[in-house]
């Protein structure tokens, strides 16, 4: 059985490896994008942020700004989602606890937008350790019992995290997709 599971993420892998490499990579961020109304170009970038499975935090037209929420980064086991973009980054993401936020800003120009991405990458940093065992909510012989319900607590701080910069794998992802959509 585990030999099965162990043959099974390394096809994965592999799969995902190809689809990374196919990916042609764009030198300029922010790009131009022929737009003839700021509608067009703003649902656009929207509709590739959905696709990469961001949900948007915030936006503000006047500004052109386009903020999303933070994304836990996807594994080796979910190849449906792109923010983890290339073998590394899914590797990455499935050994470690990775979250990803994307800032679009789309700019006015003659014949169109430029679209500007920025995504930052960060890891988690766990201050203390993590009591999520079951061990305390469990009976023992040995003990009278107790009528405590509130043994079962979680970790003992909240999570920290740690900024690893900024992921310019997604971010030639999100503009050669924004390209292609053109």
């Amino acid at each position: 059985m585990p030999r099965a599971i162990i043959t099974a993420v390394c096809l994965l892998a592999l799969l995902n490896f190809g689809c990374a490499a196919s990916r042609p990579m764009i030198v300029s961020n922010p790009i131009f994008v022929p737009a003839n109304t700021q509608h067009n170009a703003w649902e656009r970038t929207v509709d590739v942020l959905h696709d990469f499975h961001f949900p948007i935090a915030r936006e503000n037209r006047l500004d052109g700004m386009i903020e999303t929420e933070y994304r836990v980064g996807s594994n080796i086991l979910e190849p449906w989602h792109g923010d983890s973009v290339g073998i590394r980054n899914r590797m990455e993401s499935t050994l470690q606890s990775i979250r990803r936020k994307v800032k679009v800003d789309l700019t006015p120009v003659e014949g169109g937008y430029l679209v500007g991405v920025e995504a930052y990458k960060e890891l988690e940093d766990l201050n203390g350790t993590a009591e999520n065992t079951s061990g305390a909510a469990t009976f023992r012989k040995s003990s009278p019992l107790e009528r405590n319900l509130s043994v079962v607590v979680g970790q003992t701080s909240p999570s920290g995290w740690m900024s690893l910069g900024r992921d310019t794998d997604l971010e030639q992802a999100i503009l050669d997709d924004l390209q292609r959509g053109y």
